[in-house]
């Protein structure tokens, strides 16, 4: 069988949209066993978020440490084929476009040969999933599991039982994590949401909080007005993360405490609710709208938009459910 991406262009240089992040680490492993693994999500750069950060960070401390890590995602607009970004990461956009909210289009078996051909190529030992409703990484994990390998998968998110898309996605997971290897959830909340949803035993899935590389926060250069109060909230505007929450809670602190500001940063379809709350309040002075981090059809600007905001943060809110 020949190599699906023998047309496919090789980027030896490192893309603008590359991070740098400062591990320490040490130098060797010892006799400890160098893993190949291979990093699957529809979620990844260019495209901006929780997910694509986690997999970037991840990635980069595991090569840190002598393993070897290839992420393997759909093509976004002309950045197809293959990649290299920082650390040597290797990255594969296959030639699969979105069809919605950045997923791919379940196929089943029309992504094997691609997958078949980098897990034999990479010498991968270990697959590792990203996120409940990346359709590439259920069709990878199927797959990876028909080949003998062991898998991994990481859950980012809550989700509800009772919506017809939670029902859905909730049938399709106790499918396919069915055979998987390990689990892992972000919080104890988020492991208690996954066993319940996906019918796994809870002794095979693990917490492992998220991170926070402390060295990328520094305190504002100048010291903050004591006169306002800026509250900032970055995030996408959708249900799962508190959007609706927000819509009701703005008016009411607003109202109570005149000298609030809020600056808000993300998008999704609840936008236009936290619009229509701003409208029917006056509050356009008081809540500013930034919206998307940067095109999805353009290299992302990184959090470079959201410095003012970010430097004049009194408060940071969080309203995931």
């Amino acid at each position: 069988m020949g190599s699906t991406f023998d047309s496919f262009e090789t980027s030896k240089h490192v893309p603008q949209t590359s991070l740098v992040i400062v591990v320490e680490t040490s130098d060797a492993m010892g006799d400890q066993k160098r893993h190949k693994i291979l990093m699957v999500s529809d979620f990844f750069y260019p495209n901006f978020g929780g997910v694509e950060n986690h997999i970037y960070y991840l990635s980069q401390c595991l090569l840190k440490i002598s393993h070897k890590v290839v992420v393997l995602t759909h093509a976004y607009g002309n950045r197809s084929g293959l990649r290299y970004m920082t650390g040597g990461l290797k990255v594969y956009y296959i030639p699969w476009k979105p069809f919605l909210m950045q997923n791919t289009l379940p196929t089943f078996y029309g992504t094997l040969p691609i997958m078949r051909t980098i897990l034999i190529q990479e010498k991968i030992t270990l697959v590792h999933g990203h996120q409940a409703f990346s359709t590439l990484f259920h069709e990878a994990l199927m797959h990876a599991r028909t080949m003998g390998y062991k898998v991994v998968f990481t859950d980012h998110s809550l989700y509800g039982f009772y919506d017809v898309g939670s029902i859905h996605m909730n049938k399709v997971l106790q499918f396919t994590l069915a055979d998987v290897s390990q689990a892992i959830c972000v919080s104890h909340t988020s492991k208690e949401n996954t066993v319940l949803r996906s019918g796994l035993p809870p002794e095979k899935v693990f917490v492992i909080p998220n991170a926070v590389d402390i060295a990328m926060f520094r305190p504002a250069p100048e010291k903050l007005s004591q006169d306002e109060i800026v509250i900032v909230v970055i995030s996408s505007l959708v249900y799962r993360k508190g959007a609706d929450l927000l819509v009701e809670v703005i008016p009411e602190v607003c109202r109570l405490l005149p000298n609030v500001h809020f600056i808000v940063g993300g998008d999704g379809p609840k936008r236009v609710r936290l619009e229509e709350m701003r409208e029917k309040n006056s509050l356009q002075d008081r809540v500013e709208i930034l919206g998307l981090v940067g095109s999805l059809n353009k290299i992302p600007i990184s959090v470079a938009d959201f410095l003012p905001g970010l430097f004049a943060g009194v408060f940071f809110v969080k309203a995931k459910l």
